[in-house]
């Protein structure tokens, strides 16, 4: 989260003044410990028919200490851009690509594909366009006009049968469904569905996470109906202009890195040179 959308939250919040106090020093800790930028040039190079990363001369690694190395050339190419993007220091937290990539190469939790599409599939049970609320008419009205279209697209998409609730009770998604959504994901390779989970928990919801990577909706659009409610509230009663369009802004580059990296990891990996025959 950006620290000064956290600086709000916190002057917000109902928390004493010693606890905003701590929680200040905390983050002020955290700013002053960003580390500066140690390297002028950034590349990548090809090593057992994986791609590395270069900082000048010396090798990318991953925070469990493993050589940065991955099959997709135009990932690498992107993630050497965004190191390449850092100024004077490394903001590692705006480097969603990096990070994707440090998550599947390291897989600190030790999951198996499987384990991570099962989560996915069972946060259908929670997913945020499935819960429409009735007792507000405009609200209600704006969810049907934005938010069906999606369900009726993926339900069309994945051939389940997923209806929403107005009732705020879970609604009913069976395990037919279920399994056609998991046999679905089950043919991406692993970082793939690792990307798919980073941007599930960052839209709270399946349906607008692979309608995205389906390019049905775009990031933006699919941030904007993640947000749908708080949007409606903000165009009632005022929004903190700035603060909300850093929120808005970083969930959009967190969905579009998804896209970008499930795409990547799918797709024709490599970028080739033509040789001229001389």
């Amino acid at each position: 989260m950006n620290n000064t959308l956290k600086l709000i939250q916190l002057y917000r919040s109902n928390a004493s003044s010693s606890t905003k106090l701590n929680r200040l020093c905390s983050l002020v800790r955290h700013y002053a410990s960003v580390p500066k930028r140690f390297y002028k040039n950034t590349g990548i190079l090809r090593s057992d028919g994986k791609f590395e990363i270069t900082l000048d001369q010396r090798k990318l690694k991953t925070p469990k200490g493993n050589v940065f190395a991955i099959e997709s050339e135009p990932l690498a190419l992107a993630v050497a851009n965004e190191w390449n993007s850092q100024k004077d220091k490394i903001y590692q937290s705006k480097m969603h690509l990096t990070t994707l990539c440090n998550t599947a190469l390291d897989n600190p939790n030790n999951l198996t594909k499987y384990d991570i599409v099962n989560y996915i599939s069972n946060c259908l049970d929670t997913d945020t366009i499935l819960f429409q609320a009735n007792e507000e008419e405009d609200l209600f009205k704006l969810q049907i006009q934005e938010w069906d279209p999606v369900i009726e697209w993926f339900n069309e998409k994945y051939d389940v049968h997923l209806s929403k609730s107005v009732q705020m009770d879970i609604p009913p998604v069976s395990e037919k469904d279920k399994a056609q959504v998991t046999k679905h994901l089950m043919s991406y390779n692993f970082p793939a569905v690792t990307g798919f989970m980073y941007g599930v928990d960052t839209l709270k919801s399946v349906i607008l996470t692979l309608a995205c990577i389906e390019r049905f909706i775009s990031p933006e659009k699919a941030v904007l109906l993640s947000r749908l409610e708080e949007e409606y509230q903000t165009g009632r009663w005022g929004r903190v202009e700035w603060a909300h369009d850093l929120s808005q802004q970083d969930l959009q580059a967190r969905l579009s890195a998804v896209a970008l990296f499930v795409y990547f990891n799918t797709q024709c990996n490599n970028v080739q040179t033509k040789e001229l025959n001389r």
